[in-house]
């Protein structure tokens, strides 16, 4: 069975990660997507690169596998023509080059709409096509700041606190994603082509929504609140057991508070009228805490997990990452072959979604200029760069 993409053509002139990785996701629904890469190819096949992937970095290809490349230099003639005629026969372009860099190249929306009048044109920036900081470059780590995002982790008084990885780039190319989505569904209602403006700034704040809403109802920031949970419950929140692992607890509901006291043996904290009501347990946070330190401190973290779990009482033990992916469920990670990992294959996170029927499946990252015979036996071009 075609997967729901299939037969979408995508022209992916973007570079790094928030562009590619939306292009990522519609790839692993099917979509055929064609990478333009400058001639020194994207940045990313070199970022942190071991030296047994160069050209092939992890980065690269955990937003690029099963892509097809052609390297083109969009500032000659001839380049600029093969890309035109790429585009004329796609249904999507996607950049996220600097605002107007694109529409100096010649493949603005409105030179690309002469060409393809029903295109969905996608550009992702910093700030947005027409803010008054269209101009500022911007990377994740700049956007987590100026964002509001390192401001939410941590406790008051602490410096800003980076989240761990680029969490705004691949949140911005999940809203990418959604958003040619919604205007592929569009056109085919339709309502012909669409041009798409995707900010960094703005899908953060979007994904902040739990943090940002408060205060534009309420006039208040939130606090911060360290490894505390939302709901602000001292029973949702970070514990150390007897072997030094730590667990988090989310114990935020009447019912899972009661089987915590049943299942610990402090069916105590129930009747007193410190800790019987959420409200109560807000205002004596510390004591709470303290009781449940004491608790938590008499067994492993792994017990923990384990018993509270099958007794309906929200429990997860603080991993590691590399532990945290020998959880995952084997049709959730993607495999390719001949890249030369440690066990033979490599592998990567699929789109985080199982969709029955249509298993995804690891295709290999495309080398650079890889698919340029391909490519231009599609267009009928002569390649221009033989001699």
């Amino acid at each position: 069975m075609n997967k729901p993409l299939a037969g979408i053509r995508i022209a992916d002139f973007s570079h790094v990660m928030a562009g590619p990785y939306a292009s990522h996701l519609l790839r692993l629904m099917g979509a055929e997507v064609i990478k333009i890469e400058p001639p020194q190819g994207d940045s990313f096949r070199s970022y942190n690169v071991d030296p047994r992937f160069e050209g092939m970095s992890p980065a690269f290809i955990a937003a690029n596998a099963g892509k097809k490349s052609i390297a083109l230099d969009l500032k000659q003639a001839d380049d600029l023509a093969i890309a035109q005629g790429i585009v004329s026969r796609c249904d999507v372009l996607l950049e996220n080059f600097r605002p107007g860099v694109i529409d100096r190249l010649g493949l603005g929306y409105d030179a690309v709409r002469a060409l393809n009048p029903d295109i969905i044109f996608c550009s992702v920036s910093g700030y947005g096509q027409d803010s008054p900081q269209r101009d500022w470059p911007a990377i994740d780590n700049i956007v987590q700041a100026t964002s509001g995002m390192m401001m939410l982790s941590g406790e008051e008084g602490d410096p800003p606190v980076r989240v761990g990885f680029p969490i705004v780039d691949t949140l911005t190319g999940q809203t990418a994603a959604f958003a040619i989505l919604s205007a592929l569904i569009r056109r085919m209602q339709g309502d012909g082509g669409s041009f798409i403006d995707v900010s960094m700034f703005d899908a953060s704040l979007a994904f902040m929504t739990s943090a940002v809403t408060p205060f534009l109802v309420t006039g208040r920031a939130m606090t911060r609140m360290g490894n505390t949970g939302y709901s602000g419950l001292p029973t949702a929140s970070l514990f150390t057991a007897r072997d030094g692992r730590q667990v988090s607890l989310g114990v935020v509901q009447p019912n899972q508070f009661a089987a915590l006291a049943r299942f610990t043996g402090r069916e105590d904290w129930l009747r007193n009228p410190l800790f019987a009501t959420p409200e109560a347990r807000r205002a004596n946070f510390d004591a709470m805490k303290a009781e449940l330190e004491t608790v938590i401190a008499t067994r492993d973290a792994a017990d923990w997990e384990a018993g509270m779990s099958a007794a309906g009482i929200p429990c997860g033990m603080v991993r590691r990452v590399d532990e945290a992916a020998a959880l995952a469920r084997p049709d959730a990670l993607l495999s390719f072959d001949g890249l030369g990992g440690p066990d033979g294959a490599i592998r990567a996170p699929g789109a985080g979604f199982r969709l029955t029927p249509g298993a995804q499946e690891g295709q290999m990252p495309p080398r650079l200029d890889e698919h340029r015979d391909e490519i231009l036996d599609w267009l009928g071009i002569t390649d221009v760069h033989e001699t």
